[in-house]
């Protein structure tokens, strides 16, 4: 199968790939906002290759509401962003997890 052709669907393909009965009761991801306004993204990396990937913390800021900050700690994914970057945010999460060698596709596991 091919890779999902947008962040949203890739996110949901790689949420999938990562239950297995287990993972979802202990671990999960959450997408949350922020007041100042924008978005919060943590992605529980807990017995996937990416649990000890290294990750270089990237932090951008355009303007008052076009930043975005990403970071990996706790065993997460964590990233922080402007109320309009939320897709970046998700390229940038898409782009690393394929570094490391995890294809994401309809269907696959992590």
């Amino acid at each position: 199968m091919s890779a999902p052709s947008n962040n949203l669907l890739w996110l949901q393909d790689l949420y999938s790939a990562f239950t297995d009965g287990e993972w979802e009761h202990a671990y999960g991801l959450e997408i949350t906002t922020l007041d100042n306004p924008g978005w919060r993204l943590k992605f529980d990396l807990n017995g996937s290759m990416l649990e000890a990937a290294p990750f270089t913390r990237l932090e951008i800021e355009r303007t008052e509401h076009d930043w975005l900050h990403c970071w990996t700690a706790e065993t997460k994914f964590q990233a922080a962003c402007g109320p309009r970057n939320l897709d970046e945010v998700l390229t940038v999460f898409r782009e690393w997890v394929a570094q490391n060698g995890i294809s994401i596709s309809s269907g696959s596991q992590a």
